[in-house]
């Protein structure tokens, strides 16, 4: 039987955290990858990258899989009750409920995170726990059927993990090779754990500004859920 796997698409996400385990997911075989929205309208990514829903919430099929993305547009999605109960009412039936990135702060926004270990983007990590999670930053987090991944590239690994779930490591492997997915950055930059203080502190300070927004909207979410 056709797997059914599920992106969120919404305006702002951050497309790497949607397309890299994309490429991974859609390269399985006997799978039907959705890209679900409101309506079928174009979106625009954070970075201005225009990307098309394939369906609706009202017309997508049940999910094996759903995913959310992040990016610069999780905010609204953490307070828009109709986003959210589409996700409670996948996520029910999912054989797997997933997140990259900051995708994991809208699940805890639905109820999604209680008391479950999950991860996200190294500068919103102190947010998790506010909604009920228990934060581990390691790159991808199981825990049960929940897999979240870290910041934005950890979609990959999220991903490659994942594939190796629903079918087999050789499986994810030959689509690791297929993808030529061999890491090896030109700087140990990747992580605050290894990168130059410097470039720690211009990194927290650029995101600072959306880190105080996005605490505000997860404290009304935690007070909303009953946190």
């Amino acid at each position: 039987m056709t797997l059914q796997i599920g992106f969120l698409l919404f305006p702002q996400v951050q497309q790497l955290d949607l397309t890299g385990p994309y490429d991974v997911l859609a390269s399985l075989p006997d799978v039907k990858v959705h890209l679900i929205w409101k309506d079928l309208v174009p979106v625009t990514a954070s970075t201005g990258l225009v990307l098309k829903p394939t369906t609706t919430f009202d017309d997508c099929p049940a999910l094996d899989v759903i995913c959310i993305p992040g990016g610069s547009g999780v905010g609204p999605l953490m307070e828009d009750e109709v986003t959210l109960e589409f996700i409670k009412a996948q996520a029910a039936n999912a054989r797997y409920v997933t997140s990259v990135c900051t995708g994991s702060l809208v699940l805890g926004a639905a109820g999604l995170l209680k008391g479950k270990r999950a991860t996200t983007h190294w500068a919103y990590h102190d947010l998790l726990a506010t909604l009920g999670a228990i934060p581990v930053k390691d790159r991808v987090v199981r825990d049960g059927n929940l897999l979240t991944g870290g910041g934005i590239t950890a979609g990959i690994d999220f991903a490659l993990t994942l594939a190796a779930e629903l079918f087999d490591k050789d499986t994810a492997q030959v689509i690791q090779l297929q993808l030529e997915y061999a890491p090896a950055p030109p700087f140990q930059s990747g992580s605050p754990e290894t990168a130059p203080q410097g470039i720690v502190e211009e990194a927290q300070r650029r995101a600072a500004p959306s880190f105080v927004q996005r605490k505000l909207i997860t404290e009304r979410a935690a007070a909303r859920l009953g946190l």
